[in-house]
């Protein structure tokens, strides 16, 4: 992500604001689509969150090879050796979820057995065979990740308005 005015590129920032906008809208409607009773809503809200992981794990894959070769700005000298570990830790777990969580829903929706079929276009291929016991035990792993990763993301969404302001240091700017 390079440093153009010590701001993320634009591709770079396009990913990252799409990437919020798909997770802030993911995780409510996985939220939702467990705690109701069947019907339409809740087919619909399983086919949004289904489709979405799956564009989220590709889309994490493209940001990750872009990552790698496009190297973000480094961060202001005066942020405290806490926040910058706490940064990166925080950013490795996010970036570990966006993959692993969506293709651990997608084994246990292969093991239940159901379909993932990405907002209509395409239905991804089971992975594994009917299995109602590994389905139950990988969506329990899945929703506990999930609230892992939603007190990740209130963390870095936390860490971007103190940045921005309360230190008023630019680091929430290289991403605006």
């Amino acid at each position: 992500m390079a440093n153009v005015e010590g701001r993320y590129s634009l591709v770079a920032r396009a990913i990252h604001w799409l990437t919020a906008i798909m997770v802030l809208t993911m995780v409510p409607a996985g939220l939702i689509m467990i705690r109701i009773d069947g019907g339409q809503l809740q087919n619909q809200l399983f086919d949004y969150h289904r489709s979405v992981g799956v564009v989220l794990m590709i889309l994490t894959v493209i940001r990750l090879a872009y990552r790698l070769t496009h190297k973000p700005a480094p961060l202001p000298a005066d942020i405290p050796m806490w926040q910058r570990t706490s940064a990166k830790v925080t950013h490795v777990f996010i970036y570990a979820f966006l993959l692993v969580n969506p293709f651990i829903g997608w084994v246990a929706t292969s093991a239940y057995p159901a379909k993932i079929t990405v907002f209509g276009l395409f239905t991804m291929p089971a992975i594994v065979s009917k299995d109602r016991a590994l389905s139950e035990q990988l969506f329990t792993v899945h929703e506990v990740l999930g609230i892992l990763f939603t007190l990740a993301v209130l963390l870095h969404i936390g860490a971007a308005l103190f940045h921005g302001f309360i230190r008023k240091d630019g680091v929430l700017q290289r991403m605006m």
